[in-house]
């Protein structure tokens, strides 16, 4: 895990062997691939047959598998589509202060989207992220992935988050954006991303519209 936190071990690298590492760390290969095996589970590495060991990378099939829980009431999963709406740094709120465990003179990154699904607007996201944890980030182009920037550029890998969900009804403005009528009822997530040291790097606050789609999670 201390690899993985320090960048020693980056997305997709392909690991040593079990015994080299066992020989490394001073353990045997079993208790090796036990660890292995566990952060495997947790989805941080990917195991490939007759190939080795991987660091995970955050794919689409990943993200979808992991952290989006939106499903067409069909059954079908998707990617969702993303536009950006608007982009600033500025001074937190205060649930932001709380969700990132931010200091006193700390700046976010604000971004606001709208995602869709086969064309239709599904989603109104307000994306806060610390300013010093991605500096740069609000000049260049935000991608549909923001995951992978996360890891690619800065290093910063998601393992969990944390989700609040409420429902709630939609403003004027919200509602336009949307494209629905004011006060149209919708799904509020209030989800906090961790890294994987436990640090919150990212709060996301989503709008969904539900009349095709549901929440799922598996509970395990």
């Amino acid at each position: 895990m201390r690899r993985l936190v320090d960048g020693s071990w980056s997305p997709g690298m392909a690991l040593p062997s079990e015994g080299q590492l066992a020989s490394e760390i001073g353990v045997s290969q079993g208790t090796v691939r036990k660890a292995l095996d566990e952060l495997a589970a947790e989805n941080l590495l990917v195991r490939r047959q007759g190939r080795g060991t991987f660091v995970a990378e955050h794919d689409e099939q990943r993200i979808l598998f992991q952290f989006f829980k939106l499903v067409r009431d069909d059954g079908i999963t998707h990617f969702p589509d993303s536009t950006v709406v608007h982009v600033e740094i500025a001074g937190a709120s205060d649930a932001e202060y709380a969700a990132l465990e931010l200091k006193a003179d700390d700046q976010v990154i604000r971004i606001r989207r709208l995602r869709s699904l086969g064309g239709a607007p599904l989603i109104l996201e307000t994306i806060s992220l610390p300013e010093r944890v991605f500096p740069g980030l609000a000049d260049g182009p935000v991608p549909n992935n923001l995951y992978s920037l996360f890891a690619r550029r800065y290093g910063v890998t998601i393992a969990n988050a944390r989700e609040k969900l409420k429902a709630v009804v939609l403003t004027t403005e919200q509602a336009d954006v949307l494209q629905v009528a004011a006060g149209s009822p919708a799904l509020e997530i209030d989800r906090v991303a961790l890294s994987l040291d436990g640090s919150p790097v990212e709060r996301r606050l989503s709008l969904c519209l539900t009349e095709e789609v549901h929440y799922q999670s598996d509970l395990r």
